[in-house]
Formats: C-alpha cells, sequence, structure tokens
C-alpha cells in the first residue's frame, strides 16, 4: 500500500507492507512541505501538499522523484479518471485537472439535498464512485462523479474507539479494486481497518 503522510519536517511518500504496517519503501518531503494525498496512474505517484501550490510525481517503483506541478488551491485530495484528476481543497468544490499539463478544465460542487458539502478532504474512487472524508467528521461520501451529488453516506462513528488519545479525525481511504476490498484510518492512527459498506437496518 502507499501512503502520504503529513506535518511539516515529517512528511513523506511510503510504500507499507499491508499486512504488518512495516516500511518497505520511504520518500522524505523538505521540511518546507505538508504532505497531503495521492494518487497512482499510469506507474507513477503523484502527491500534493496542503499550502505549497506544489505537486510531486514519482516513479512507482523506485520513488524516484519526476517532476513538480503547480495548482491554485490548497491540496487536499486526490483522485483519477478517464484522463483528469479530481482534486479537493477543503471546500465543497472539486477541480478538475488535465493529467498531462496539471491545467485545470473544470470544477463540480459536491451537494447533499442540494446543501453544498464543505470540507471534503482525502479522495478515493471506488467503483465508479467518489468516496470522500468530509472533516472533521466519522463520515465518508459517497459522490457521483458527474453531478457532484451525494449519493450516501458510510457512517464509521466509533470505529475506533478509545483505543489512542493521540488519534484525530478519520482521514484515509483506499480501495483494492481487483480485490474489491475497502480500507480506512485517521489522522495519527494505530490501525488500518477493513470495512464492508452494508445497507442501513
Amino acid at each position: 500500500m502507499y501512503e502520504s503522510t503529513g506535518q511539516y519536517g515529517h512528511s513523506s511518500l511510503r510504500k507499507v507492507e499491508l499486512e504488518t504496517g512495516a516500511v518497505l519503501e520511504i520518500h522524505q518531503l523538505s521540511a518546507e512541505y505538508f504532505g497531503e494525498g495521492i494518487t497512482l496512474w499510469d506507474n507513477k505517484i503523484y502527491q500534493l501538499t496542503w499550502q505549497s501550490y506544489t505537486g510531486f510525481v514519482y516513479d512507482a517503483e523506485s520513488f524516484l522523484p519526476l517532476e513538480n506541478f503547480y495548482y491554485d488551491t490548497e491540496g487536499w485530495g486526490i483522485i483519477h479518471s478517464e484522463g483528469h484528476f479530481f482534486v479537493s481543497d477543503g471546500s465543497s468544490f472539486l477541480s478538475l485537472l488535465d493529467v498531462g499539463t496539471f491545467e485545470e478544465i473544470g470544477k463540480i460542487e459536491v451537494k447533499d439535498n442540494e446543501k453544498p458539502v464543505a470540507n471534503i478532504n482525502e479522495l478515493e474512487w471506488v467503483a465508479g464512485e467518489i468516496f470522500a472524508n468530509v472533516l472533521p467528521t466519522d463520515r465518508i461520501a459517497r459522490i457521483d462523479p458527474q453531478t457532484g451529488k451525494v449519493i450516501g453516506w458510510i457512517n464509521l462513528s466509533g470505529l475506533l474507539g478509545a483505543e489512542s488519545k493521540s488519534a484525530s479525525v478519520l482521514n484515509g481511504i483506499a480501495y483494492d479494486s481487483e480485490n474489491s476490498r475497502l480500507f480506512v484510518t485517521g489522522k495519527l492512527w494505530p490501525k488500518l481497518f477493513e470495512i464492508e459498506v452494508t445497507p442501513p437496518q
């Protein structure tokens, strides 16, 4: 599993063994950058930073830095689909960036029953939908990528429990498309959870 970590002076890109959490590969970011969301596309990893308007591209195998790219908003979450990236910036909007030029080619607003949903953070592409953490809640929004409409919510309240006093908000989604496995975690959480989404009873 690939993982991006944050905080100034501690940000990194990591390859982590799923079963044990052992770090297999690591690239440390310069202390001036606060690492944010990543996405894997075309054997490259694209990593955002929070308030530096700068992203990084790495070779997925070697972690060798390949190039930088720039954007006009804060960087929170990033995913890709069909020739463009979706990027969140903590607002209710997702920006669409061209994967070749990184230029903005559009925006969609995330709404639930016509009400804008702010604080859209980490993103993941899951079976044709966008899954998004909404800070500072314990819920994940399921978003239609064409319209921005929220088509459902995943409630993860109480998932971690009182296991760690240092743990913070839910903030991390990963999807194994080959095996249809969904994983979640949070800031400073001591565990990664595999979950199964079920309809409300």
